[in-house]
């Protein structure tokens, strides 16, 4: 984030470059960034005559390149964007010529989603010496929580902790997905509003006692009536929620108790580190660490591998997902 920032700085302050390369896996900060030029660099009467989106898969290089090299028609400069620009990666070499000397006149904006330029290549370095080049890096999962934080109070809204799993939990780290959710949250919450798991289950969808993160908990603290009827509700509803993912999310979770039960150094805020978890959701991990001992955890990570391959099909012809779900509670449980 603090890159962007300086970017949009670097903008405002009248330092533009000829030349952003926007690359990389999270395509929410290329967007960002991209829309920001778009929209900041010409005004709106200058943009009729100067401004041009062109698309990766309908143009080549050379016709960029040729659009690049246009001088502008009465304004100081004209803007150039190129979208869906991973769809060149072909022949995304081929702009080294005009980018060792591109237009002082011409921003020209490279979207280069899901993919990043060879950096053992010649068109980084020179594009690194005459323009931005940018790389967008997907999020960690444990990271996303303290994104969607920082989000909001830039905005002047809050969140509660279990209102963040809940999103992290069910749009994984998407981080276009989680803002467009934040943005719905900020039309019907005034702004001063912390964001709670109520709010997101009745204005986004999502059941604060009804999903995995609950599953888990529940897991957890061996409360074997609240798993079994949280996993009634996941039967009753297999498209919201399916087993595959289930699955996932609670392996996870045994996994990040093998780690606990295998720290040395397991105070608070170590553990919460190693395991990447939020601290105020520590207290969850404490109980179930002391209800699952190391050779338990170790036993249910295997059944749940079991269990995972069968949620794909493969050797559980006669058992439906429902059935799947409450064998791995059993597996679990005893």
């Amino acid at each position: 984030m603090d890159e962007v920032l300086k970017i949009v700085n670097d903008i405002k302050a009248g330092n533009i470059k000829p030349i952003y390369f926007l690359m990389g896996e999270e395509p929410y900060y290329i967007d960002k960034l991209s829309d920001y030029i778009e929209k900041s660099i010409l005004s709106e009467e200058e943009k009729g005559f100067n401004q041009t989106v062109l698309y990766g898969r309908d143009v080549t290089i050379e016709d960029i390149v040729s659009t690049a090299k246009r001088y502008p028609m009465m304004a100081d400069r004209q803007v150039v964007i190129v979208k869906e620009a991973q769809e060149l990666i072909r022949t995304i070499d081929k702009l080294e010529s005009y980018a060792e000397n591109p237009m002082a006149t011409t921003v020209l904006v490279f979207c280069y989603k899901y993919k990043t330029l060879d950096k053992r290549k010649k068109l980084p370095k020179i594009l690194a010496k005459t323009g931005v080049v940018y790389e967008s890096k997907k999020l960690y999962e444990n990271q996303v929580g303290d994104w969607i934080k920082r989000v909001l109070a830039g905005k002047k809204y809050g969140i509660e902790p279990k209102a963040t799993a809940m999103l992290v939990e069910f749009l994984g780290t998407d981080l276009s997905k989680i803002n467009n959710e934040l943005e719905k949250l900020q039309i019907i919450l005034p702004k001063g509003s912390t964001i709670t798991p109520e709010d997101i289950e009745e204005n986004i969808g999502f059941s604060k006692d009804f999903n995995v993160f609950e599953l888990r908990k529940a897991i957890g603290e061996r409360n074997q009536l609240k798993a079994y009827s949280i996993a009634d509700n996941f039967s009753k509803n297999p498209k919201d929620n399916p087993l595959v993912m289930t699955t996932g999310l609670v392996f996870s979770f045994f996994v990040q108790l093998l780690k606990y039960h295998g720290l040395k150094d397991k105070n608070p805020k170590n553990v919460a580190a190693v395991l990447g978890v939020n601290p105020y959701f520590m207290k969850e991990y404490d109980v179930a660490v002391k209800n699952y001992p190391m050779r338990k955890v170790s036993q249910i990570v295997t059944a749940l591998r079991d269990t995972d391959v069968k949620s794909k099909g493969v050797g559980a012809n006669a058992l439906s997902q429902s059935d799947l779900l409450r064998e791995m509670l059993f597996k679990i449980f005893n």
